[in-house]
């Protein structure tokens, strides 16, 4: 049984299909990037050294049709508002979330809106917000294509998904976030047994 969602978006260039880290995507379909790499699906056990990485994305780079963004401090308010929004709209219950200079995570509860219909809601309210401070061309890709979700079925995988992401924050060296969108966890949905 699926009781969460950890919710995954990704700035558009800033995580490839190939990438030496391991991706959840299935194919890598752009021939320029597939001699840069190996494909492998999921994470990989072995990570590869910041050199190793950085060597790839500069590569890669040469075979975007877009340049690489990150989001500063004012692009992540923007995205900050969108999330807001969407998960007051559509009365949505979150329990973590980490905006990052070039990523996102987010850990949902199980709705009757799926995680894809979430995250998409998600990334288009952000590019709307984005796109009235003028953070790139109406043309520029804000996020990847691809989602990744990653369902959760039990109490002990939702707090070690909310003990991740918050040490997410430290590892891209920005301050513990707190919004007012997000619900701390109490064990959902065994909290209404324990309270029986």
């Amino acid at each position: 049984m699926v009781i969460g969602y950890h919710i995954i978006l990704t700035g558009y260039g800033h995580w490839l299909p190939n990438d030496p880290r391991g991706s959840m995507s299935h194919d890598v379909f752009s021939p320029d990037l597939m001699p840069l790499a190996e494909h492998h699906f999921g994470r990989r056990k072995i990570q590869p050294s910041k050199k190793m990485l950085r060597t790839f994305f500069v590569e890669a780079q040469q075979y975007l049709t877009h340049s690489i963004l990150w989001w500063e401090e004012a692009e992540r308010r923007a995205i900050t508002q969108a999330f807001r929004e969407i998960i007051h709209e559509q009365k949505l219950t979150c329990y973590s979330c980490a905006i990052l200079p070039n990523h996102v995570h987010l850990l949902m509860r199980k709705h009757r809106i799926p995680a894809e219909e979430m995250s998409d809601a998600m990334k288009e309210r952000a590019c709307t917000l984005l796109g009235k401070i003028e953070f790139a061309d109406k043309k520029h890709p804000i996020f990847s294509d691809r989602r990744c979700h990653v369902y959760k079925s039990d109490v002990p995988s939702m707090r070690n998904c909310v003990r991740y992401i918050e040490f997410n924050c430290g590892k891209h060296k920005l301050p513990r976030q707190k919004y007012d969108f997000v619900t701390p966890y109490d064990d959902w949905p065994l909290h209404n047994k324990q309270r029986s």
